[in-house]
């Protein structure tokens, strides 16, 4: 198997937002990481998660707490194998082949892959993105001499992994509640405290918080950014201790721990006052990451169920022969795609509006709505498409010889990672107040021009829905606050149902293929309650899912 090669969709977006020079590297170096992704690496994730997962090792044999974090041997050849391949450095670096810097783009396609194999691969380097993001971004020049080659590194010198540590036990996501604390110490300063959710504890050879320094007002506001190394020179942990790791329901390669700071050393990143605005730019960056790993679950469980279907046989034919079978095959392979797309058409306005630091406000403000939305519903479609292959296997697909049960259990830790629903729904509520709602009106009206003749019907659905968002919208800003966030999570899934709808429809112009595929997504978001209504799932079912194009190398 390759997870690349098989994937004729990702290889369509690849060559739809990349040069023809920089397209022809990145595809043979994602043939070679599809192949790891799909064969060594898969060997690897199911040894971690059911016999090699991260322990503890709190004391060494004269008592010390050195809250030493062990993985096993394949976890660390992965972390080699991935980050040697550029996806966190090429962001910030030429790729010596090319003589120029990678993009979001590579990198994300990169995460699509991994998270295909393992979501708990893909985390740690999340976070080492959002750590590199944040120290190559508002880091001092001194900072950045000293950590920035170490969180880069495809080899040529020691790796430092990342880690961003924000949640505490009072506060969870009300990050103003937050109480660690920073006190100056010459050029640095001592941080005291504990972080209850952090991710990467002990793997990570810096870590990013959020402290409040000694005067510092109270909330959000009152919060600075620092970098903390987890060791000091002479190889011991910098005043952080690990207390215990989280026995999680899934994602179990990657150590979540509950750490305290005892004046662990640390450095101010940036103005002091703008730590949580820091922080928020690196959470939506993660958020993408959150996207990316949920449409690749998505595309794991889809492929696992369609392979699973093909080869087995009940009542006298095979599955696939059945019309329910292929209604699910059809509606997973057609929302899989479309929501991909929408991830990759984020990402890639993402690279250009913020990655890039060149965009308006208004299209600053369109990419952070668009996070917030895509982040909400690949996350709870990840579930979804998981629960649909458990039960496309039967039996088998509730059994850990499989991959499904992992799957699920996986899939689950997207819809809390870097928000909740809930607190996604409250985002988009603000940045409607921020009066971002006529930039996503535009956005959805560009692209349903020029349209195919074939889907009429649907882009005068999509435009019908348009409008009654509008007056949803327009009356939720007119209510009390507190009545407001009733319709935060609702506008949010309605937006949602739009952003797919227009993408699918502008995606139609390309091939007749695409054109069924718009009509199953307008079919599925706006008519699936209807009783009568044509089969579409049915109807283009070989062109949807029996799709036998392959990638040539």
């Amino acid at each position: 198997m390759n997870f690349y090669e098989e994937d004729l969709h990702l290889h369509e977006l690849l060559k739809k937002h990349l040069d023809k020079q920089f397209f022809n590297w990145a595809n043979n170096e994602l043939i070679e990481f599809g192949r790891l992704c799909a064969n060594e690496f898969d060997k690897r994730a199911i040894h971690t998660d059911r016999e090699g997962q991260p322990r503890l090792i709190k004391y060494d044999a004269y008592g010390n707490d050195i809250s030493h974090v062990w993985v096993n041997e394949g976890y660390k050849q992965t972390v080699k194998d991935t980050y040697y391949k550029g996806i966190v450095g090429y962001l910030h670096k030429p790729i010596p082949e090319l003589g120029i810097k990678g993009n979001y783009i590579y990198s994300y396609a990169q995460g699509y892959l991994l998270s295909q194999t393992e979501a708990g691969f893909y985390c740690p380097v999340t976070l080492s993105m959002a750590a590199a993001f944040l120290v190559e971004r508002y880091a001092d020049e001194a900072l950045k001499e000293k950590y920035l080659p170490h969180l880069l590194s495809t080899g040529e010198t020691e790796l430092f992994e990342g880690a961003t540590f924000l949640t505490e036990r009072q506060g969870g996501s009300d990050v103003g509640a937050n109480v660690v604390k920073a006190i100056k110490e010459d050029e640095h300063y001592r941080i005291y405290g504990e972080k209850y959710f952090a991710s990467n504890a002990g793997q990570c050879g810096v870590t990013t918080i959020l402290a409040r320094i000694e005067g510092a007002p109270s909330g959000s506001k009152g919060l600075s950014l620092f970098l903390v190394p987890w060791k000091i020179e002479d190889g011991t942990n910098n005043g952080l201790t690990i207390r215990r790791l989280k026995d999680k329901l899934g994602v179990r390669a990657v150590p979540s721990g509950e750490v305290e700071f005892d004046g662990a050393k640390a450095f101010l990143i940036g103005d002091a006052s703008r730590g949580f605005y820091y922080m928020m730019e690196a959470l939506n960056l993660s958020r993408i990451c959150n996207a990316v790993a949920s449409v690749g679950i998505m595309r794991r469980a889809y492929t696992e169920a369609k392979q699973y279907a093909e080869n087995r046989p009940a009542f006298g034919q095979l599955l696939t022969n059945y019309p329910m079978i292929q209604e699910t095959l059809s509606k997973l392979a057609t929302i899989q795609e479309v929501q991909t797309s929408a991830v990759f058409d984020l990402i890639a306005l993402y690279d250009r509006v913020i990655g890039k630091e060149n965009g308006t406000n208004e299209e600053q403000a369109l990419v952070r709505l668009l996070i917030a939305i895509l982040k909400m519903r690949t996350a709870e479609e990840a579930i979804h498409f998981s629960h649909e292959a458990i039960e496309m296997h039967g039996g088998n697909g509730y059994i850990e010889d499989f991959v499904t049960p992992r799957l699920l259990r996986d899939a689950q830790v997207l819809t809390v990672w870097e928000g909740s629903a809930n607190i996604l729904g409250l985002e988009v509520l603000r940045l409607l107040k921020k009066n971002v709602f006529p930039t996503f009106i535009s956005f959805i009206e560009s692209k349903l021009v020029d349209t195919s003749e074939s889907l009429a019907d649907e882009k005068e659905l999509v435009i019908q829905k348009l409008n009654d968002l509008k007056e949803v919208v327009n009356y939720a800003l007119t209510i009390d606050l507190n009545t407001q966030t009733f319709y935060a999570k609702k506008i949010a899934n309605k937006m949602a149902d739009l952003l797919e709808s227009a993408i699918a429809i502008e995606d139609a112009n390309r091939n007749t293929r695409k054109v069924y595929i718009a009509k199953v997504i307008v079919q599925e978001r706006y008519q699936r309650d209807k009783l009568i209504i044509e089969p579409f799932t049915l109807k283009y079912y070989n062109e949807i899912v029996n799709n036998k194009m392959t990638i040539k190398k």
